[in-house]
């Protein structure tokens, strides 16, 4: 069975007319979609976060400023989505802030060989898929950790109040979550709110 590519939903930020025209031909004839084009960074950034595309192609020097930052902002906005810098300027190099500061993906030569275009949009969005994927799956591994911790602070308070085991105080907590009908994390967190001292009751 032949699998069906997903079309990649590209907006793309280029200054020159003409260029951005035979870019988002380019871009359609390669099965694209492309969800907007726009010459500044600012509109860069504001439609990269209205729309949420998958791909941000965006040029390094723009009139109204740096894509450089212009990508920085769309990062810190939009997570998921893969910017692909490109620039005509032969001589630019990125700084290593820019390299974090950006989290860009790729970046290509303009005008870059339609084949080469093509692989690394491909790339690009596997890439930014993987890597939100990767960062969802290490946020939630946190935030097990957080909410075992609490409940572990919890057990701990009513083992001292209640002068019960830790096996009863972990059963307290289980038998409170089920009767209402809330996580554990939840009944841990009124436990230790309940504490004197606890933040929120000064």
């Amino acid at each position: 069975m032949t699998e069906v590519t997903p079309q990649i939903r590209i907006l793309v930020a280029e200054d020159d007319d003409n260029a951005r025209s035979l870019l988002v031909e380019l871009l359609s004839a390669l099965g694209h979609i492309v969800v907007a084009e726009v010459g500044t960074g600012r509109e860069a950034q504001e439609r990269a976060i209205e729309l949420v595309p998958d791909i941000v192609l965006l040029d390094v020097h723009m009139p109204d400023g740096s894509g450089i930052e212009a990508a920085e902002t769309i990062t810190q906005a939009t997570p998921g989505v893969a910017v692909v810098l490109f620039s005509g300027d032969q001589a630019l190099t990125l700084s290593d802030h820019d390299v974090a500061a950006t989290a860009a993906i790729a970046f290509l030569p303009k005008p870059a060989p339609p084949r080469v275009l093509d692989s690394t949009i491909r790339l690009a969005a596997t890439r930014a898929k993987e890597l939100a994927s990767a960062r969802k799956d290490a946020e939630g591994a946190r935030q097990a950790l957080e909410n075992r911790k609490m409940i572990e602070r919890a057990k701990g308070i009513l083992m001292r109040r209640t002068g019960s085991s830790e096996q009863e105080a972990y059963r307290i907590l289980q038998r409170t979550s089920q009767d209402r009908s809330v996580p554990m994390v939840e009944i841990a967190k009124a436990v230790l709110a309940s504490e004197p001292g606890a933040e929120g009751n000064a």
